[in-house]
């Protein structure tokens, strides 16, 4: 039987900003190091060492919350990323298009596929969800009516953002935010973090080189400022899959960068010789960190994610192997896959409550899976390759 603890969380303000450089180097410091001694960095399943968990939205004691960063906020071990890959094997037809982001919002069964994937993650414990298309806040939104406050909510709307070099500016980028809450009928979102700039290269000389300008930095950085200035953004972040920039924006903005979000698979590390690198960033900084692609894609899985198709169980199973190795690093907040049923709701949270660390066995299933997942990654995944050491 699952058990349902909810709590409701009150919409906050966040503080407004005078001075940029008191605030970076002072209030930061001091929001970081007030709530690393008054929140625990981890409240295990069961909560066996009886932390106070009076503040953590939506407990469930089946699952495991991990503190995320400088917010302060217990995120869930897991949580639900907002891509809906394979969403056409429940809503049969409902692609207009190849791509799954050609799914029809007005669809009666899409509608009623995504509220009850929200359904078992709140029965669930699972307290946040990220959306980063303008399809997917649209349709989490929905989702969440009347429910609201028991889900933390993240969100960007990437095909207006960063990405494109004419918006890494302030007016633009709150531009897309005031937009994004009115189309969305939300009075302010938990996290804005904006989609940027995906990789950066060397040049001639081998000197590393930014996928944004220093000035199309700074333009993101007020764009998330004025955001958090408003009131309608609890807290703001970024995600990329750049990490030296990363680690440039967290170490430059610190004032406007409390979450990072990367890809995460079950096969990337953490670099052992990151003494100054994005790791140590994270840390020094003190900022959330979710991984996406945990399944890099779907590529993991044999199977079409059908109900009752001939590889659900194994594929099941790879999808907890992979969930429990990427919980092994105590610096992922969460990773972040998205679900199409509620049935791979149960599996990821059972995943955060199965024994963590894998045996040899397991390890070894993991590692053949990835082989397998490495080999057939479509092309416009194929960067998840460069993504084994952090």
């Amino acid at each position: 039987m699952i058990r349902v603890f909810r709590k409701g969380v009150s919409k906050m303000s966040a503080p407004r900003l005078t001075r940029r450089q008191f605030v970076r180097d002072t209030a930061a410091g001091a929001a970081a190091l007030a709530a690393s001694v008054a929140l625990p960095n981890i409240v295990r399943v069961g909560n066996a060492e009886q932390r106070d968990t009076s503040s953590i939205i939506n407990y469930n004691p089946d699952m495991e919350y991990r503190r995320c960063g400088r917010t302060g906020w217990m995120v869930s071990a897991v949580c639900l990323g907002g891509h809906w890959k394979r969403v056409n094997q429940m809503v049969p037809g409902l692609f207009e298009g190849e791509s799954w982001l050609s799914a029809r919002l007005d669809n009666a069964g899409f509608q009623k596929n995504r509220y009850d994937v929200v359904t078992r993650c709140i029965e669930r414990g699972i307290n946040y969800i990220d959306a980063c298309t303008g399809a997917e806040i649209q349709a989490y939104s929905k989702a969440l009516e009347g429910r609201r406050d028991q889900m933390y909510l993240g969100w960007s709307w990437y095909e207006r953002e960063a990405r494109n070099p004419s918006q890494c500016n302030g007016d633009s980028i709150m531009n897309v935010f005031d937009d994004s809450l009115k189309v969305c009928k939300q009075e302010y979102v938990d996290l804005y973090r904006v989609v940027c700039g995906v990789d950066g290269r060397r040049g001639k000389d081998g000197k590393w080189i930014f996928p944004h300008t220093e000035a199309e930095s700074a333009g993101i950085a007020e764009g998330l400022r004025r955001a958090k200035q408003s009131g309608k953004a609890r807290a703001t972040g970024i995600s990329s899959h750049d990490l030296p920039w990363l680690k440039y924006m967290m170490e430059t903005f610190p004032d406007v960068i409390d979450v990072v979000i990367t890809p995460y698979t079950a096969r990337t590390k953490m670099s052992p010789n990151d003494e100054t690198g994005f790791y140590a960033a994270v840390q020094k900084c003190d900022c959330g960190f979710f991984g996406i692609k945990p399944f890099a894609g779907t590529s993991l899985f044999k199977g079409d994610s059908s109900p009752g198709n001939p590889h659900e169980e194994e594929d099941h199973r790879l999808a907890r192997l992979a969930i429990r190795y990427i919980l092994c690093n105590p610096a992922i907040t969460a990773p972040i896959p998205g679900m199409i049923n509620a049935e791979q709701v149960d599996n990821v949270a059972l995943a955060v409550a199965e024994r963590r660390e894998l045996d040899m066995v397991e390890r070894a299933e993991l590692d053949r899976a990835m082989d397998r997942a490495w080999a057939c990654l479509p092309k416009h995944y194929e960067f998840l390759k460069n993504w084994e050491y952090i």
